[in-house]
Parts: C-alpha cells; sequence; structure tokens
C-alpha cells in the first residue's frame, strides 16, 4: 500500500473534524515514508514481471542472475514472442501468423478477433503496396466471410477497404490506419494473447502502480497540502507552494 493511500485513509476519517487542509511538512513525510516498508523481494519481482512482459530478454537474464530473481516464465519463449511482435510492426503479417502457430496454434484457434485483426493488418500491407486487386480478392476470400459473422468485423473491414477509394490514403478519413500506431496497436494485441495464453499478465504491473499513485495523489490534493511526486521519471519529492 502506497505512503498516499495511507495519509488519504487517516483524513478522510479525520475529514468531519476540520474543513481546511492540513499541511505536512517534508520532515514528516519522509519520516512516513520512512515507516512504510517495502520488501526487496517485492521489488525485484515488480522489475521482472516489467522486463518479461515488455520483452527484454537479456535484461531480464542478467537481472535473474544479479538478484536471484526466477522468472514466472521460460525466458526463452520471451525471444519467440518478440520476433512475432516485430514481425508485425515491420509489417510481415504472415510471418507473424506462422510464429504464432509455431508457438501454440490454440492462440488463433480460440481468438477470432485477433485473428481478424491479423488478416486486416494484411490486407492493410497490401494497400500500403498499392495491390489494388491482391487487396480486394483477399478482403473478399478471407475477411468479408467473417464480416458476416460479426458486425463490428464488417464495420472494420468496410473502413480498411474504404483506403481504395482515396489517390492519397494517407490524408482520407481513414488514413490512420495506414499510421505505425496501427501497426503497433496489432502487435501489441498479438503479444497481450500470446502472454495471457502463457499464463502470464498481458500488462506489466508497473504501469498500473503509478496510474495508483497519481490517484492517490490527487485524491489527497483535495485534503492536504504535501510534498508530491510531480516527474515520476525522477521520483522526486517537490515541496508545495504554501
Amino acid at each position: 500500500m502506497s505512503l498516499s493511500w495511507i495519509v488519504l485513509g487517516q483524513l478522510e476519517s479525520n475529514e468531519s473534524m476540520s474543513t481546511s487542509k492540513k499541511v505536512i511538512t517534508r520532515e514528516e513525510w519522509e519520516r512516513k515514508l520512512r515507516d512504510v516498508k517495502i520488501k526487496k523481494e517485492f521489488m525485484n519481482k515488480l522489475v521482472m514481471n516489467f522486463l518479461v512482459t515488455e520483452g527484454y530478454v537479456e535484461a531480464a537474464e542478467k537481472f535473474r542472475i544479479e538478484s536471484g530473481t526466477e522468472p514466472d516464465i521460460d525466458l526463452a519463449t520471451i525471444t519467440d514472442r518478440m520476433a512475432v511482435k516485430k514481425a508485425v510492426q515491420s509489417g510481415n503479417v504472415q510471418d507473424a501468423i506462422e510464429k504464432v502457430n509455431d508457438l501454440n496454434p490454440e492462440i488463433l484457434d480460440t481468438n477470432p478477433q485477433l485473428y481478424f485483426h491479423l488478416q486486416q493488418q494484411k490486407l492493410i500491407e497490401l494497400i500500403r503496396l498499392g495491390k489494388v486487386e491482391e487487396a480486394l480478392e483477399f478482403a473478399q476470400d478471407e475477411l468479408a466471410p467473417r464480416g458476416e459473422e460479426n458486425q463490428s468485423f464488417l464495420e472494420e473491414l468496410e473502413r480498411t477497404v474504404a483506403l481504395l477509394a482515396f489517390e492519397d490514403v494517407k490524408n482520407c478519413p481513414y488514413g490512420e490506419l495506414l499510421d505505425v500506431s496501427q501497426r503497433l496497436k496489432t502487435a501489441s494485441e498479438v503479444n497481450a494473447a500470446i502472454l495471457t495464453s502463457q499464463s502470464h499478465e498481458k500488462d506489466p504491473k508497473l504501469p498500473s502502480l503509478l496510474k495508483m499513485l497519481i490517484w492517490a495523489q490527487n485524491q489527497l490534493d483535495e485534503k492536504a497540502i504535501y510534498p508530491r511526486i510531480n516527474n515520476l521519471s525522477t521520483a522526486m519529492l517537490e515541496d508545495p507552494a504554501i
């Protein structure tokens, strides 16, 4: 539990006693920080979780050796997962599909939405290369049948095929589909599905904890004046202007 949560609870219990904000000095705040005991083992697991989830296999291996923290999955599988992610990010969707099937055929068999998005990404890459006839044929043979079964798939297919109606596709209403961000979105979806199949969280825990910190500080701002962390990259306490 973070210090902000602890103080917030204390202030809520005293809220009826005073309507003015409580002023917490840096000395008092740092003393409270020292009183919060967090095991190093927990911190190490948090770091390992981030490295594994984000795919930093070399860093994870070095951290395993240095800290003695064992990952909850085989680090060798990270390399395979990152190969899939890289293939999608570079536009080699068919290669990514084959790699996913080599890892675990059930991933795509049991996730029709993911498979559709990979096929949609493949269509986008054909359009990017200007292969109009091949793109139309692929859309008709591979994606249209899935669109008939799922309304949301059909809407996504229509948006994608609409790119063919514009000469300047990058500046058309659906041009964002050709952005690198679309590749990254699909790659992240595949990455999450692989992690789930390995019984691992699809998102690292650290960003969620930082979001909780921001929320807790925002709540505490309404009740107290205290040294807060404004820059998450440095985590330095900054004295409030009183």
